[in-house]
């Protein structure tokens, strides 16, 4: 069973649609619906904002359903200059860039407990999620993707995230996500769809992106599941 968590209800809307014979129960107030897409068994759910709810729903979509893989989507704020707005942000790994235990002499951003920072995601899920965007025609680029509980909006902490990390874009779940599939032992990939360019600009017709940015990461992922 691969499990899905999206950041945006309009995603994992467009993805119900999609199952055959859905099942729905909530856990923690999150609606988990599990069914068959393309023949292959799945579960999936919005997360809310945040690292907290997003490892909540992680955690418990493992604890609850036999998930052999985590595929995460959702929005992010570009921090390349190789990727703009609507193009793909494919993670090879992930950091939290909000993690801060240097006053004791660890490195930025370091999980204290697992002592990592890069978060990695499966090579095969990395490899299969660029395969299938350049066949849909999408522009993506991979990296680090950082995650944070707050909304990055300034060149400095653009600048801050890059020269650290080397993070290519910023989003408010991803990291966790990949922190509990990490202890779990489960295989995961994080792609995400550029909704800004993390300076507090953002496309005035927000919501008429928001929809293309949903479809577009339906047909990437609804792909990526077929044929994982």
């Amino acid at each position: 069973m691969i499990g899905i968590i999206g950041a945006m209800q309009i995603e994992i809307d467009g993805l119900r649609a999609m199952l055959d014979t859905p099942t729905s129960c909530t856990i923690s107030g999150i609606e988990y619906t599990s069914g068959s897409l393309h023949g292959v068994d799945v579960v999936m759910a919005v997360c809310g904002i945040g690292k907290v709810f997003a490892a909540i729903c992680a955690q418990t979509m493992m604890l609850s359903y036999p998930v052999e893989a985590v595929i995460n989507t959702g929005v992010a704020g570009t921090l390349s200059p190789n990727i703009g707005i609507q193009d793909i942000a494919i993670a090879s790994d992930l950091v939290q860039h909000d993690m801060d235990t240097s006053a004791i002499g660890d490195p930025p951003g370091l999980l204290s407990g697992i002592n990592v920072i890069h978060l990695p995601c499966q090579p095969k899920l990395v490899s299969l999620a660029e395969e299938i965007a350049a066949e849909l025609g999408f522009h993506t680029e991979t990296g680090t993707i950082a995650s944070g509980d707050q909304f990055v909006h300034t060149d400095g902490e653009k600048e801050r995230i890059r020269t650290a990390f080397g993070g290519i874009a910023a989003e408010m779940e991803g990291g966790s996500i990949a922190q509990v599939c990490y202890v779990n032992q489960v295989p995961c990939v994080v792609i995400r769809a550029i909704s800004d360019d993390a300076s507090g600009n953002s496309p005035a017709d927000y919501s008429q992106f928001a929809a293309k940015a949903a479809e577009r990461s339906i047909q990437l992922v609804s792909q990526l599941v077929r044929r994982y």
